[in-house]
């Protein structure tokens, strides 16, 4: 990946782990914290926590607030862990958490089974309560995982989904979108509020016009530095249906598009794709797109901004592990009624490809003159993840599921076929919007971690399959999705 690509940075968290003073014994707070600490090693969290601040490493005097912040701060934490190691202090958990502004979860270790002749050491769950209390009066939106012991599935499951949404959060709010160039004049579909976009969500729109690319393909397609990315590509896929000249106007335009993002630590990019840039270059830019896409910035086509929005949000869910692909909804599959084809001209990454197949590029076979160069493969089989971010009206939603691949006929382009458990139900909900024919997917059951991510965006979730109660029901352990 591109070194400035956020969903694949390492995440910080600050370790608030806190206890009632006066009330429950500090040296029980201390092994509850202790443990904690342990489970989050052994899952890989990186975190800072409290040590320095006393000599227990506890939260409970509100005082302290302001140096953890200050300290949390320093140490450049994406969100806050409150962890009650017994009932806790909930003024000072307050404080920090509504100075950092960042994403905040919440929980603490199951008590143990009362004994009848001693004093209940911790009663952890009545100290959550209060403190959820205290955030909501605060504004502050939250992640809790049930009360539960360390051990717990739902305890792993909970922390790992906690940091995908924190990582969809980071990664959505403050985005630099690319724009190159207006989107076709046919596809009103794909307008977009910018004003909107940066008011609400800090998503900034960073124009440039297409001459300005071409005019930079063309100077340096005769380079060195364009011949050794034509031999690159040659390594990777098969380029016999592609003439020389194309293939190194291709190239140069992957490596010109490539410095753009770069200078401009861009997120994602929406590029008008068609007609002016086969007028210009005499090429088309879909495998170009595609490359780029597997170096951790998506490309979306028509010039869709929301939709680049959409692929950054499904690749920041899957921490980076894997590239998304931007694609049409185009046509049902022919026997299965609840089956789709998600395809395109040609820009799926090359990662995604089956391995069963045999990638290649061509010209493009939907133009009179089969200009290059388009990917020509299907994608390999697993679960997805499908969504799409769009507004209008001033309402913002993401439709948000998944579906599994499946067989079905072949056909040019990128392409795969999934089955829904009820695709009518999907078609109906994208008819009536607010979205369009373009979604991202991303390899995997990312569902939870994007519905979870959108409450520190402030975007509305519309769940299809799973629903909502589904994935609440997935985060409380109750089932599997």
């Amino acid at each position: 990946m591109l070194s400035h690509v956020k969903s694949a940075l390492p995440l910080k968290v600050g370790y608030l782990p806190t206890h009632r003073r006066g009330v429950f014994k500090i040296e029980v707070a201390r092994s509850e914290k202790e443990k904690i600490e342990r489970k989050l090693q052994a899952l890989g969290v990186d975190y800072v926590g409290l040590d320095w601040l006393n000599e227990h490493g506890l939260l409970y005097d509100p005082a302290d607030a302001e140096a953890v912040v200050q300290r949390f701060s320093q140490e450049g934490v994406a969100a806050v862990f409150a962890a009650h190691c017994d009932f806790g202090m909930e003024v000072p958990v307050g404080r920090v958490c509504k100075a950092l502004g960042k994403p905040v979860l919440l929980w603490g270790p199951r008590d143990e089974r009362p004994e009848p002749d001693r004093v209940r050491e911790r009663d952890t769950q009545c100290g959550l309560f209060a403190t959820s209390k205290l955030l909501r009066r605060l504004g502050l939106p939250f992640t809790y995982i049930v009360n539960c012991r360390l051990e717990d599935e739902v305890f792993a499951r909970g922390v790992d989904n906690f940091l995908r949404a924190v990582n969809v959060a980071r990664c959505v709010r403050g985005a630099r979108i690319g724009q190159i160039d207006t989107r076709p004049a046919p596809f009103t579909s794909t307008m977009c509020n910018e004003s909107e976009l940066l008011e609400r969500f800090d998503i900034e729109v960073v124009p440039t016009a297409l001459s300005g690319i071409t005019s930079g393909v063309l100077e340096r397609e005769d380079s060195a530095e364009v011949t050794g990315e034509v031999e690159a590509i040659r390594t990777k896929v098969d380029t016999g249906d592609v003439q020389e000249k194309g293939l190194r106007r291709v190239a140069s335009m992957k490596l010109v598009m490539q410095e753009w993002i770069v200078a401009n630590r861009l997120d994602g990019v929406a590029i008008q794709c068609w007609p002016t840039l086969q007028d210009l270059l005499g090429i088309c830019c879909c495998f170009a797109d595609g490359e780029l896409t597997d170096l951790g910035v998506p490309v979306a086509c028509e010039t869709d901004v929301n939709g680049a929005v959409t692929a950054v949000a499904l690749q920041a869910a899957a921490r980076g592990d894997s590239a998304v692909f931007f694609a049409d909804l185009t046509v049902r599959h022919p026997d299965d009624d609840n089956a789709e084809l998600l395809w395109h001209c040609g820009p799926f990454p090359l990662s995604l490809a089956d391995p069963e197949c045999s990638p290649r590029i061509s010209g493009h076979y939907m133009q009179p003159k089969r200009l290059p160069a388009v990917g020509m493969w299907r994608l390999k089989e697993g679960a997805v993840t499908i969504g799409r971010f769009d507004g209008d009206h001033g309402r913002y939603t993401f439709l948000l599921g998944h579906a599994q691949t499946c067989s079905g006929p072949e056909t040019p382009g990128n392409y795969v076929w999934v089955r829904m458990g009820n695709w009518p139900l999907w078609e109906e909900r994208l008819i009536y919007g607010p979205y369009i024919h373009h979604v991202a997917g991303a390899y995997g059951k990312l569902a939870p971690a994007v519905y979870e991510g959108l409450k520190y965006l402030g975007v509305e979730p519309d769940l299809v399959e799973p629903d909502e109660e589904q994935v609440r029901a997935y985060l409380r352990g109750q089932c599997d999705l």
